[in-house]
């Protein structure tokens, strides 16, 4: 279900056997996504998904030891920091986080039309699959606080390390929640951005937020009506006070 990322020209090719290995794992994944769309996860068995992909339960248990694995995605955390080494080492770290991260997230645009948007339904509706990503993204924000620590000298065992690094891959968890229970109307790559803007500058001062849709300077209907009405409420008052006069 996933696209294999490109090799780099110094790297050697993908062996026969790596390549079985990959076309059985993705025989697998794309026959669990077909019947949980057909009956629901819960509904949908190990032994379901091994007929279906025409291997043994055991294969499907060797390539994904929870059934949960099969609907997430793979070796996030260990592109990420490959993507962060190779990163210039006079680059701004934060703008190195940032490539790291697209590039990182880049293999799930290149799957099955859908299938991103199944994932982060099953995360957002089945508890199972939230407990397992959240379980995962905690070996990320393990990996991210060692390839920060090795960019800025800072302790990778330090509570700002650790709170910076839950931070930001708890901000990609909920950027895909976000983006099943509102029903996947923005791009996936926007909510992300969304998310690392506010780990960069904080929360926007009361007030000074919109909501998704609304136009830079523009006020919420009832806000602006009220404003309106405060105004002319104003203006009448003074119009007595001079008659008065």
């Amino acid at each position: 279900m996933t696209a294999a990322r490109p090799v780099p020209a110094d790297r050697p090719s993908t062996g026969l056997r790596e390549r079985k290995k990959l076309k059985t794992r993705q025989a697998i994944r794309s026959a669990a996504y077909a019947l949980i769309e057909e009956q629901g996860y819960d509904a949908t068995t190990i032994e379901q998904i091994a007929d279906r992909a025409e291997v043994s339960p055991s294969t499907v248990c060797r390539y994904f030891p929870a059934k949960e694995d099969i609907v997430l995605m793979d070796a996030f955390g260990s592109a990420l920091l490959e993507e962060l080494r190779d990163r210039p080492a006079d680059e701004p770290w934060t703008d190195s986080l940032r490539h790291a991260m697209r590039q990182a997230l880049a293999p799930s645009t290149g799957e099955e039309p859908g299938a991103a948007r199944l994932r982060a339904r099953l995360a957002a509706e089945v508890p199972a699959v939230r407990a397992r990503m959240l379980e995962k993204l905690s070996d990320t924000a393990r990996l991210v606080r060692r390839a920060v620590a090795a960019r800025t000298g800072l302790d990778q065992d330090g509570l700002e390390m650790r709170v910076f690094a839950a931070s930001l891959v708890s901000g990609l968890l909920e950027a895909a929640l976000y983006w099943a229970e509102h029903g996947h109307r923005d791009e996936p790559d926007a909510l992300v951005e969304r998310a690392l803007e506010v780990l960069d500058h904080g929360l926007p001062t009361a007030g000074s937020g919109r909501k998704s849709g609304e136009k830079s300077g523009e006020k919420p209907g009832d806000e602006a009506r009220e404003e309106s009405g405060e105004k002319s409420g104003h203006e009448a008052r003074g119009r007595a006070r001079g008659a008065r006069s």
